[in-house]
């Protein structure tokens, strides 16, 4: 498909030279460029088709890099990346070196911050626009934020603490609510005049003389304020922005790119923080995305002629088998509850809300509030399962301390993408979870296959009880562990070789590299046997024991390294007396790519190849 005006846009500041009347087309090119691309290699789709006319108009009237670009989230930033140069560079999205699916400010200098979870970009922004302040740099601060990110709290932290930033521009891209045709007209008409220079000269200038006037000027100027916001909460039913400090404008159309541009240009001389709302439709473009444009959200690479309804045949995953079954507990134990943030298709939570809608909640893009209302939910003897991904548990790390774990409250902590995960990169990788469930005491449960979910999570919900956690890889069970039986046993040992004085041990995903080492050793006539853990932490009482007898140990896991389960078990072994050598294989979290699984094991030192080659190397030197 030609693109003739997306094809002119080679460098940053490309799109300055196109003609006004050439802005429409442009988006059209961009968005059809988007659809076709990312249904092909797959990433983040209709966030991105939502604010392209937006992008534009700020790419046409920012002077990039001096002026600052942010986006909350960051997977909302593919038509700046377009606009940026980086067009070919879509051919290989998310892919090992190719382009983020993120800001990332090592690809481009008009990248201001790496931006991968929500609601935090505001507070970024804030900073760099105080920076500005402090240093005398001009350039303005401007932050795309997505209405979901206004769920999570930190974006009213951090309105809280934009006092007198005239340089910063907060965009509200809200794609969920409509304007009423009456209000609609007058917030628009209002809106013209608000965006007008002329009006911030005469605002200005008229509480400058009023503050001059002795004993009643302040008074005056308070006043007119107070009659302003009650016209205001006429009209908007809300003055919240305005009482934080901001000059609030719109809502305004976000797919009229021409008065973005002009209003964008108005901007340009602004006397308080912005807070702009913008109203645009996430997917447009795309039929199927607009009317489902949470299915649509992130995509792999699909055929737009062969879809599916998401709700009646999703494709097997974890999250689906995860999803369904705790559904079907569901209608066992009334208690039981499920609860997420944000991701009711990601977690396969879609599943619990249609079998027990009142027992199912999603709280937005706030993990922390999760946690901590799942602990007021079992303090008072209901079941809560928190369904979320590995990466984002992360941001509820205090509330899991203080709120649940003190009080050791029946919680389950279902962790969704544990484990390395392809294409999102640094920003979503599942490393954390097992160091910082089991530091804190947590017991930690990995399931390697579908039916060890299905036995375990039915555990987890019917006997544990106290804060417990399970986690589980993105996508599908792979084969060689699909095969390995569901015994119930806190851990097995699956290969067996006549002879072996060399263990190999690891859990969940990451047991199908074990597995094919172990071939590949015996290839070198060297016998291996293989261990797979189910319960990580509390590690079993009886592995120490079962893993003495062998003069080598090499344990493998895609976690972090530091405070891993790996390290547990080597402090176990030698505090237990065993004197044999042991090899640890884990994630350094220093360099980690957007690549596929198979990718990241081998740059990670975690492939089978890898594993074998250690261990060969050290009986080579200990002659084992």
């Amino acid at each position: 498909m030609a693109y003739p005006l997306l094809e002119r846009i080679q460098a940053p500041g490309d799109v300055k030279l196109l003609a006004e009347n050439d802005l429409p087309q442009l988006c059209e090119e961009i968005r059809q460029f988007l659809i076709q691309s990312v249904t092909s290699t797959g990433g983040h789709l209709s966030s991105n088709l939502g604010v392209v006319e937006l992008t534009v108009a700020l790419h046409r009237t920012l002077d990039l890099p001096q002026d600052k670009l942010l986006f909350d989230v960051g997977h909302q930033c593919y038509t700046h990346k377009l606009l940026t140069g980086r067009r070919n560079g879509f051919a290989a999205l998310r892919q090992k070196e190719g382009i983020s699916g993120f800001p990332n400010p090592k690809e481009s200098d008009c990248d201001t911050f790496v931006a991968g979870h929500g609601s935090a970009a505001l507070s970024t922004a804030i900073g760099i626009a105080r920076a500005k302040k402090i240093k005398q740099e001009p350039g303005k601060v401007v932050v795309i934020v997505g209405d979901g990110a206004f769920t999570g709290g930190m974006v009213y932290e951090g309105m809280n603490n934009v006092s007198k930033l005239n340089n910063l521009i907060v965009i509200l891209n809200d794609n969920k609510m409509s304007i009423s045709k009456n209000v609609g007209q007058m917030a628009n008409y209002l809106t013209k005049l608000r965006t007008d220079p002329k009006y911030f000269h005469a605002k200005a200038q008229m509480e400058t003389m009023l503050d001059s006037i002795p004993v009643i000027g302040d008074t005056l100027v308070r006043a007119l304020q107070g009659g302003k916001q009650l016209v205001r909460r006429g009209i908007y039913h809300s003055t919240m922005f305005e009482e934080m400090g901001f000059q609030y404008i719109g809502p305004v159309d976000g797919h009229d790119v021409i008065m973005l541009e002009q209003m964008l240009n108005n901007l340009r001389e602004q006397f308080a923080p912005i807070f702009l709302h913008v109203v645009t439709q996430k997917g447009k473009g795309l039929k199927q995305a607009e009317e489902n444009p949470g299915e649509f959200h992130a995509v792999s690479s699909i055929d737009l002629n062969h879809l599916t309804d998401p709700e009646l045949s999703p494709k097997d995953s974890f999250s689906t088998i995860f999803g369904s079954t705790l559904a079907e507990l569901g209608k066992e134990e009334p208690r039981l509850c499920a609860i997420t943030a944000a991701m009711k298709y990601g977690t396969g939570l879609n599943f619990f809300k249609h079998a027990h809608p009142e027992r199912f909640f999603d709280v937005g893009m706030a993990e922390e509030h999760a946690v901590s209302f799942s602990a007021g939910l079992a303090s008072q003897g209901l079941l809560p399962v928190v369904a979320i991904y590995s990466t984002f548990f992360q941001r509820a790390y205090d509330q899991i301390i203080h709120d649940v774990n003190l009080m050791k409250l029946n919680v389950l902590f279902a962790v969704d993408r544990a484990g390395l995960v392809p294409g999102d990169g640094e920003t979503h990788q599942g490393i954390y979870d097992t160091a910082f469930f089991s530091q804190i005491g947590i017991p930690v449960y990995a399931p390697a296959n579908y039916e060890e979910l299905k036995y375990w999570l039915r555990y987890l919900v019917m006997e544990a009880r106290g804060p417990r956690a399970i986690r589980y890889a993105r996508g599908e069970q792979k084969p060689a562990l699909e095969a390995l039986p569901c015994t119930g046993n806190a851990y097995d040992k699956i290969e067996s070789r006549e002879g072996a004085r060399i263990a190999l041990v690891s859990y969940g995903a990451q047991t199908e590299e074990i597995i094919a080492a172990c071939d590949l050793l015996q290839q070198k006539q060297l016998a291996t046997d293989c261990f797979k853990l189910v319960r990580l932490y509390p590690l079993p009482e009886e592995i120490c024991e079962a893993l003495r007898s062998y003069d080598m140990v090499l344990f493998a896991e895609d976690s972090i390294r530091t405070g891993s389960i790996g390290e547990q078990l080597c402090f176990a072994l030698h505090q237990a007396g065993w004197k044999g050598d042991y090899l640890l294989h884990a994630v350094d979290n220093t360099h980690l790519l957007h690549a596929n699984v198979p990718q990241l094991r081998r740059d990670q030192g975690l492939d089978a190849a890898a594993l074998a080659a250690d261990v060969l190397a050290r009986v080579k030197e200990k002659q084992i």
